[in-house]
């Protein structure tokens, strides 16, 4: 059986944003208004106050941190300033 490709990169592709707060840059994907894929560097994660700030919970996802708010901020910004495309949910 053949693999089907996964084409969503293309349509719409990671992006740079950069956090208002710290200057974290990140990769950022808009799939709708209420889905967004995140891609974090090593230098994005050392200069995210929340990220380095945010306190071990317990079990196998100890590690695991949620999102910063700021950046969070700072995406949605990005997208209401048409910096980071939304694909329109109709097409």
């Amino acid at each position: 059986m053949a693999v089907r490709p996964d084409n969503r990169l293309l349509d719409a592709p990671m992006r740079p944003v950069r956090c208002r707060r710290c200057s974290a840059q990140v990769q950022v994907r808009k799939s709708s208004w209420q889905q967004t894929s995140v891609q974090w560097d090593a230098d994005a994660v050392a200069a995210c106050v929340e990220r380095r700030s945010a306190q071990p919970g317990s079990g196998p996802n100890s590690n695991f941190f949620e999102n910063c708010s700021e950046l969070r901020a700072s995406i949605r910004g990005a997208a209401v300033e048409g910096l980071l495309p939304v694909p329109d949910a109709e097409s």
